[in-house]
Parts: C-alpha cells; sequence; structure tokens
C-alpha cells in the first residue's frame, strides 16, 4: 500500500521546532521534504549532544528529510532552490516575518506564479499587528499567553515541561497543509496558510479565557490539581510515591466515598455535596483522602481504585515514563546509531521512519536532479 503523501513535494525553509515537526509529520506520512539549511546549519542542531552525540530536538523532528546547505543571498543557490519550488508541492518556511519575501520567495508570489503550490508560514505573533517583528521562542509564548500563569504550584507561575507552543503550532500547520491539499485536489489551486505560535496557544487557552471574560477571574494555580473540579489531584501513599485521582461526576463521588473510602455518609456531608462545595472545601477533603492514602502504598491503593472503577493514573517519573508498558517506541536511524523515540500517535508500525540528515548530505545530488 502506498504511503498516503508518496508523490508530494515539499520545501522547508525552516529551523527550530514548530515547522521542522510539521514537515516531519508530512514525511512520515510519505511526502519527500527537502530541508534548506544554512551552511552553519538549522540551529536546533546544536540544542543538545543528548542522542548518541545528536541534538535530541533535531533527531525527534527531522527523520525521513533530505538536507540541502544553501545560502539564498547567493544567485546561483538562489535560483536552485526556485527551480526546486516550481516543481513542488507544498513551501513551509518559519523564518522571520518577512524574511523570505526579502530573499526572493515571498509565499504570496509565489502563489501567482505557481497556482498549485501550497504555502505555509509559521511566525511568532503573525504577519502583521505591534508585536509582529518581536522574537518569539517558545517559552515567550507561554508568558505572553497567560499560559504560565495558569501553569505550576501557587507560589509562582511556571513553564509547561515541554515546547507545546512550537507543538501547537507545528500541528496545526500540518492540519492546515492536508486541508489544502485536499482542497486543491477538487480544484486544482493551492492556498496560502499563515499561521502563528501565539494564535496556536491562545487556541489552547480558551477555557481560562472564558473564566476571565464572563467569571471575572482566571482559573488559579493548583499545582497537580484541576482548578474546578474536586477531587482531582494529587496524593501520597505510604511508601512515598503519587498517585492522581479523578472524580468526575456525583455517581462516582458517591462510589468513592463507599467503596474506597468506607465512609458512605461524605458523599452527603453539606461540605461535599456537590462540586461546587467540594471546590469551597478543597484543603478539608484533601485531609481525608490524603489520610486514607497514607495507609497503603501505591500498588495496593492501585488496585483498590480500580475495583471501585475510580479514575486514576500513577505520578511517574520520566524514568517511570521510559519504562511504562503502553510506551511504544520506533527505532529512527542516524549517522551516530539507531536513536528510539515515541512515535506519533497514530503511526501504524507498517512504516518504518525515515533516517535523520547529516548538513549537507544530500546537497550534491539534489544539485544535479535539480540542475538548470
Amino acid at each position: 500500500m502506498s504511503a498516503p503523501l508518496e508523490g508530494i513535494l515539499v520545501v522547508a525553509l525552516e529551523q527550530a521546532v514548530a515547522a521542522p515537526l510539521c514537515t516531519c509529520r508530512l514525511a512520515d506520512a510519505g511526502a519527500r521534504v527537502i530541508k534548506i539549511e544554512r551552511p552553519e546549519g538549522d540551529f536546533a542542531r546544536g540544542y543538545d549532544a543528548a542522542a548518541r552525540g545528536l541534538s535530541s530536538y533535531f533527531v525527534w523532528l527531522n527523520r525521513g528529510k533530505e538536507s540541502l546547505t544553501l545560502d539564498i543571498k547567493q544567485p546561483e543557490d538562489k535560483a536552485l532552490l526556485d527551480r526546486i519550488l516550481a516543481r513542488a508541492d507544498v513551501f513551509v518556511q518559519n523564518l522571520a516575518p518577512g524574511a523570505a519575501a526579502r530573499a526572493g520567495f515571498d509565499p504570496e508570489a509565489l502563489r501567482r506564479r505557481y497556482p498549485r503550490l501550497v504555502t505555509c508560514s509559521i511566525s511568532g505573533y503573525g504577519e502583521s499587528g505591534p508585536y509582529r517583528d518581536m522574537k518569539a521562542y517558545d517559552l515567550l509564548i507561554q508568558a505572553e499567553t497567560g499560559l504560565a500563569d495558569i501553569t505550576g504550584p501557587p507560589e509562582a507561575p511556571g513553564r509547561v515541561g515541554v515546547s507545546v507552543s512550537d507543538i501547537a503550532a507545528g500541528l496545526n500547520a500540518y492540519a492546515a497543509i492536508l486541508e489544502a491539499l485536499l482542497r486543491r485536489g477538487r480544484t486544482g489551486e493551492g492556498a496560502a496558510i499563515a499561521l502563528s505560535l501565539f494564535d496556536a496557544t491562545a487556541e489552547w487557552m480558551a477555557v481560562p479565557l472564558v473564566y476571565h471574560d464572563y467569571m471575572g477571574r482566571a482559573p488559579v494555580r493548583v499545582g497537580i490539581n484541576h482548578p474546578s473540579i474536586a477531587p482531582y489531584g494529587v496524593f501520597t501513599a505510604a511508601d512515598g510515591k503519587a498517585l492522581v485521582i479523578s472524580i468526575q461526576n456525583e455517581r462516582e463521588w458517591v462510589r468513592f466515598c463507599g467503596d474506597f473510602l468506607g465512609r458512605p455518609e461524605l458523599a452527603a456531608d453539606p461540605r461535599f455535596a456537590d462540586n461546587a462545595r467540594r471546590l469551597a472545601n478543597r484543603a478539608p477533603l484533601d485531609d481525608l483522602i490524603q489520610a486514607e492514602f497514607g495507609r497503603f502504598d501505591r500498588a495496593t491503593l492501585g488496585r483498590r481504585l480500580k475495583a471501585a472503577a475510580i479514575a486514576f493514573g500513577n505520578l511517574n517519573t520520566v524514568g517511570d515514563f521510559s519504562r511504562h508498558p503502553h510506551l511504544r517506541r520506533i527505532e529512527v536511524p542516524t549517522g551516530k546509531g539507531v536513536v528510539a523515540l515515541p512515535p506519533p500517535p497514530a503511526w501504524s508500525g507498517a512504516q518504518s521512519p525515515g533516517r535523520v540528515p547529516e548538513l549537507g548530505e544530500h546537497t550534491a545530488a539534489l544539485r544535479r536532479e535539480f540542475a538548470a
């Protein structure tokens, strides 16, 4: 069976995380992705050396691509890129707003020249507006959108532990490109897509924003607890290990009180009789639950919660996660050996992950293929 995007040529003038994640998904789906790198390379190649001496970020996001090093300020290299784009289906770029246009590769102009081309520009704040030219890295966007303000313990704002703004933008770009390709299949027309890290993260902030705008208050930081549901948070077992439990409705609350706590009368206690009152009395409620949790080790608690049909999860370390029975891995080839990574969620197992390219590895072959 052929891959879904077999025959699609993607040109990626990209760096860092958001755009490379988008084009990695396209490559996984069978597209041919030519990654344009400066002679010094995508700076994400130097983020760390955790993956057998290579950057963990770069290995994660660049499998299955071809690396072409160009200096697009030079006429010969600029002409080569233009020849490749003339045959491309998709052009993805995440340079600073206006930089692609100044280099001679304005997405709108390319669309006029190549009407079937799908262009996708990823920026920090968009192509217009007062923040257009501000640098916009992931943590800065988490701060600007208020995400950091609702993340972490009550004492101070916190960063989400992975690059969620980059990831949100990259996955939205991937979806938008697929939609544009489907539309092109019906109409023959390409599309001009533009999205930003700010907008991608802002959409994820819908619930906190509604709370602020319509309730007069944003959710407060509550650490590993839910800001609007109780009990929904972390409790520590007798062996020092922790679990997170979640009560989603009153049926579960009644069952939790009777079958797990052994105190069915708590279900009707005026302090805890519905979610609003449980939230208002979270501290004494948490003390009652913690007292029960502190009597047993985590494994025993897990068995009891499962028997009572109460939703729970272990508060794992990354080491625990590495040994998780549901963690799948793919083996990604690199120039320094295989690196095991989690696959994309819809990975079927039928395909094999592509190799991570060395800097400029395909330059000579691509110059021959796209010679004037």
